[in-house]
């Protein structure tokens, strides 16, 4: 059996690696147009940062290592230039020879990757003007800066790179400014947490310029949409990846909604013997079922382990993704798995959302605030998102509930997990434990939960509702809901006579502790409709001042 990949990045060498394992028989073939193979582009930011000293740590594999471990030929520089799927038989082109060559193949593979995207944007194409995706862009981007002692950098575009190189680009002393299309940084995350990572990057310096697009760049400056100057002497592209699908689209492969290869859960495209992995290949939802594309590097090589076993007689099969990240922003983790409140929505759901605002370990061993939003159908129970942001501890809550919606996990469950537990590592009633209390509590309206957003809409309305400010008067004086009275939780009890019972009512705290303990007061006392604000009077001022 002759296997051709084409690339031979994360997928691609992923592939060949696992074919190998299977099958020593078998003859491995992996043509890549670009100069290294198997490098790590994620850690790209951090080499241009210093985080990285050595640039080849990013290569840490080469063809020949690949040609001695596993017996696989590798052809860098080798550009697969036309397919004839009926024949089996490529036509290879040598970039440094221009050399072409044909070569047949059993089985044929794309890993091909994806592609910047480039802006329709005047000036895109000047030499202060960077992509970040290979070796090579690190290299020119890394020697540019050295030569020209780059000052101002401008960043166009705010996902996973874009906020990766603005953090580092700021460690390597540059004063840097991101220009976002849309509304707020992260689109995966809500816009009632994205904000928290948009406060703070301003108080880390960055510039922000949300709702604009970039017009015109010049030698010095960048010119935006709704007329912002920008002065830069270096721009750096984030505006995401496209897949490189276009070869396998002219030999009739079937391309999916998102403009990425489709594939079955064997990684198998539409046509006999032709597979696609990696950044060039849909996945699915592990919730819905529905494919997705999220691009990704341990999404890459899971394919390409599943594709290699495959081809070589096993059994392995995609289970899909939850489009499952996290980002390291300055001092702030940023992790998020499942939908988010808007695709949930979309999606038909009724859910319960839940902000639980807690610290990540013992607070008197440094434990640090944790924001976590949770979202859970009210049907079923079952867990569908979760965002996280803090500097502590985001990683392993994650993670935690990764594993929690990738086995159909309810809201009920994660009370009962038993979670490791010491104070230097958690509380003893962990933030994963007391999210899925709040949760399942709210969806058997034992403890409603009501939204800043939904709350302040209801006061805008001109609603008949009470708010409870339980807190301290000189909490309440520094900063409120803007119709809550001040009745401090040990007062509740004695003063909850001067409140009506029957209309609707909201507790709130700082965080939505006190809150949910003011909640259960008066429920005892015959509140019928009691909500607690979810995260209470600090994630409502934050939703306020940003929404």
């Amino acid at each position: 059996m002759r296997i051709i990949i084409i690339g031979s990045v994360a997928a691609g060498t992923s592939v060949a690696a696992k074919a190998r394992r299977n099958d020593e028989d078998a003859e491995i073939i992996l043509y890549n147009a670009d100069y290294d193979i198997s490098y790590s582009a994620c850690g790209i930011p951090y080499f241009l940062g210093g985080e990285i000293e050595d640039i080849e740590t990013l290569t840490p594999r080469s063809a020949s290592w690949f040609k001695k471990r596993y017996n696989v030929d590798i052809f860098t520089r080798h550009e697969v230039i036309t397919i004839d799927a009926k024949k089996k038989k490529v036509k290879v082109k040598n970039l440094d020879t221009d050399e072409v060559k044909e070569d047949n193949y059993d089985v044929l593979v794309f890993a091909t990757g994806a592609s910047p995207i480039i802006p329709d944007i005047s000036g895109v194409d000047k030499e202060h003007v960077f992509q970040v995706r290979t070796i090579q862009h690190t290299a020119a981007i890394d020697q540019y800066i050295k030569i020209n002692q780059s000052k101002k950098a401008t960043i166009i575009g705010a996902g996973y790179i874009g906020l990766e190189m603005a953090e580092q680009l700021t460690h390597r002393g540059l004063e840097v400014t991101i220009v976002q299309r849309n509304n707020q940084v992260m689109t995966h995350l809500d816009k009632d947490m994205a904000f928290r990572v948009e406060d703070h990057l301003l108080k880390k310096g960055v510039k922000l310029i949300l709702n604009d697009e970039v017009t015109d760049i010049n030698k010095k400056e960048v010119l935006t949409k709704s007329g912002e100057t920008i002065v830069a002497d270096i721009v750096i592209l984030a505006t995401g990846v496209r897949p490189n699908a276009q070869l396998a689209k002219e030999i009739g492969v079937t391309i999916g909604t998102s403009g990425a290869i489709a594939v079955n859960s064997k990684m198998q495209t539409n046509l006999p013997n032709v597979y696609a992995v990696g950044d060039v290949a849909e996945s699915y939802s592990v919730i819905t079922g529905k494919p997705i594309y999220r691009p990704l590097g341990s999404t890459a090589n899971k394919m390409g382990r599943i594709a290699g076993d495959v081809i070589t007689g096993g059994s392995l099969e995609h289970r899909g993704i939850l489009s499952t990240g996290i980002l390291r922003v300055f001092d702030l983790a940023v992790g998020q798995t499942g939908m988010n409140e808007v695709e949930a929505l979309e999606e038909g759901y009724d859910i319960e959302v839940l902000h639980n605002i807690k610290p990540s370990r013992a607070e008197y061993l440094g434990g640090k605030e944790l924001v976590i939003k949770a979202i859970a159908d009210r049907e079923t129970g079952r867990i569908l998102g979760v965002q996280i942001i803090g500097e502590d501890g985001v990683d392993k809550r994650i993670d935690v509930f990764v594993t929690a919606i990738t086995f159909k996990a309810k809201a009920e469950d994660l009370f009962h997990l038993d979670l490791a537990y010491a104070p230097p590592f958690s509380t003893t009633k962990d933030p994963v434990m007391y999210t899925g209390m709040a949760l399942q509590n709210a969806i058997e309206k034992k403890n409603q939960l009501i939204t800043p957003k939904e709350l302040s809409e209801r006061i805008v309305k001109g609603e008949a509702i009470q708010v409870i400010d339980t807190r301290s008067p000189k909490q309440f004086d520094v900063s409120k809901v803007e119709t809550a009275i001040n009745i401090p939780l040990g007062e509740l009890r004695d003063k909850c006579r001067e409140l009506n019972p029957d209309l609707p009512t909201v507790a709130y705290c700082n965080g939505g502790v006190t809150g949910n303990a003011a909640q259960n007061v008066m429920r005892n006392l015959g509140f019928k409709d009691i909500y607690n604000l979810s995260g209470g009077n600090k994630n409502y001022q934050n939703y306020k001042k940003n929404k």
